[in-house]
């Protein structure tokens, strides 16, 4: 990654002498020519949670996702409402970037010796953000500001982003984007066992559902196999992790996810007590697992390991071929796979999958005025708002209380606040979201529920990392041009930390505890 000082030096080569000016709060400033894309209206925007106060929201442009940035903000002016005169300039920044300002003046050729470089005022003024000043002949000054500074000031993970793009492309000249990406960073699919974090590679997942109620246990079956599933009509074979690590299987619970790998053609569903989260994570970080580690006679299942969060966090990065390199459990998988292959060719005959190809389904519900949404397989089900909530006291400032829900103790969270958002008052349109959050069910206070969505997967794409929290809960952007509408898609295992989670099914058992003493 460059430093402060060689980006300012490419902000100052003498070739790049062309620059966009532009006003805000009465006084001029000024982007270099070469890092401007394009300078549009103030588009209409999507309001994103949990980003920088700067942040005014996505917009498409043409067909792209476009962050739209307060410029007003990342400098800590003063606010002033838009007008006809208001611009966007559309930066590179790694990956394309709007400014609001105030309006455009023009676009100007400077001798570079008209330019007073920032080290000359750095010691008093302190900022960062300045390049330099440009002095003309009337006495006037523009201002030049760094680009890139102000991207990192306010987004760091964007910025990260793009100086990973950056440094990718050119290392390897001529690249494609997508090779450069995949050749930098290793992309996982990471869950937990017996309290230990795993992962496996992306492009060996296949998908990953709920764990049913029960799976169908089979006669004679092997030592890992759990038994089979109906997944859209076909029977899928149920491998459990604790029974490849030599753990206590423990009875399936809401939490567990089975993760669908491939192997030797077909496809296993592998049994993990939780999914976490999508990791990328750059290969320098990622090292082989050392060879005194591997056991006696046959390879470890783990190839090597991630350290994350400067060494704090271990991930071990499982190889499903290692995983099932025991021939008496592919025998077994096999059988399975065998007794089953008539059916599941005679259910593509009749129907494809599940009827959604390359759609996925969402419940879309309203918070202020935009639209998010979570996977329809996520959701328990919605409720109307009750009345009265239990309330909790010295409880988190989201928590809205407890409902009896048919017997059930359900914890309720206000999903405005959560997002940072602001309460508002309840009317008959709200609705409560049940999902499944750690094992618990935990109900979400909406404004509304609009609809239930089938979008293409073609539309689908990653959310703008705008802050670290971000880009854990708004994972991904569904971006519906022809429709004038964009969705925001909420990772429903992001919307309470591990300790909220915790603490909601504390307050689920205590309640149960005082009700069972009271009989």
């Amino acid at each position: 990654m460059d430093t402060d000082e060689e980006l300012g030096a490419d902000e100052l080569d003498d070739e790049n002498t062309d620059y966009v000016t532009f006003d805000m709060a009465g006084e001029r400033y000024a982007f270099p020519m070469h890092r401007v894309q394009e300078i549009i209206r103030m588009p209409a925007v999507v309001k994103v949670p949990l980003g920088p106060p700067s942040l005014e929201g996505l917009a498409n442009l043409r067909g792209r996702v476009l962050p739209v940035v307060n410029l007003r903000g990342c400098c800590s002016m003063e606010q002033a409402p838009h007008d006809e005169t208001t611009r966007v300039i559309v930066v590179d920044g790694g990956v394309p970037l709007g400014f609001v300002v105030d309006r455009v003046a023009s676009v100007i050729s400077i001798d570079p010796q008209a330019l007073e470089p920032a080290e000359s005022v750095q010691s008093t003024v302190r900022s960062d953000v300045l390049v330099g000043v440009i002095k003309s002949d009337d006495g006037d000054m523009t201002t030049v500001l760094h680009v890139d500074n102000l991207i990192g000031s306010q987004f760091s993970r964007l910025s990260e982003r793009g100086s990973r793009d950056t440094a990718a492309t050119a290392r390897v000249p001529g690249e494609s984007d997508g090779d450069a990406e995949s050749d930098d960073t290793l992309e996982l699919v990471s869950f937990a066992v017996e309290g230990q974090e795993y992962a496996l590679p992306i492009e060996q997942v296949q998908e990953i559902v709920q764990a049913p109620e029960s799976v169908s246990h089979v006669p004679n079956a092997g030592s890992r196999v759990l038994g089979v599933i109906d997944l859209r009509g076909r029977l899928l074979p149920v491998v459990s992790m604790r029974r490849v690590f030599g753990l206590p299987v423990t009875p399936l619970a809401p939490q567990n996810r089975i993760v669908v790998v491939s192997i030797d053609g077909g496809v296993v569903g592998v049994v993990m007590d939780t999914v976490r989260e999508v990791l990328r994570v750059p290969h320098q970080l990622v090292a082989p697992l050392p060879n005194v580690v591997e056991g006696e006679g046959r390879k470890s299942e783990v190839e090597s390991v991630c350290r994350l969060e400067d060494g704090k966090r271990l991930v071990s990065v499982l190889s499903v071929n290692r995983m099932f390199d025991s021939p008496e459990v592919r025998n077994e998988i096999a059988d399975y796979r065998d007794e089953n292959e008539e059916m599941a060719v005679e259910r593509d005959r009749s129907e494809a999958d599940d009827g959604r190809g390359d759609e996925e389904l969402f419940v879309v519900f309203r918070l202020d005025d935009e639209e998010y949404a979570v996977d329809v397989d996520t959701v328990q089900e919605i409720i109307r708002v009750p009345e009265a909530l239990i309330r909790v006291p010295k409880s988190f400032d989201f928590v809205e209380g407890l409902v009896n829900l048919r017997g059930t103790v359900l914890p309720v969270v206000d999903l405005r606040t959560r997002l940072g958002l602001g309460r508002t008052e309840r009317d008959e349109r709200q609705r409560i979201v049940v999902l499944i959050i750690g094992g618990v069910r935990t109900g979400f206070i909406v404004d509304s529920v609009a609809e239930v969505a089938r979008v293409g997967r073609n539309v689908l794409e990653p959310a703008p990392e705008l802050s670290a929290e971000q880009a854990r809960v708004v994972s991904r952007v569904a971006n519906l041009p022809d429709q004038q509408r964009m969705l925001l898609l909420v990772q429903v295992d992001q919307l309470l930390a591990a300790e909220q989670a915790d603490q909601a099914a504390e307050l689920c058992e205590a309640i149960v505890d005082e009700a069972l003493v009271g009989v």
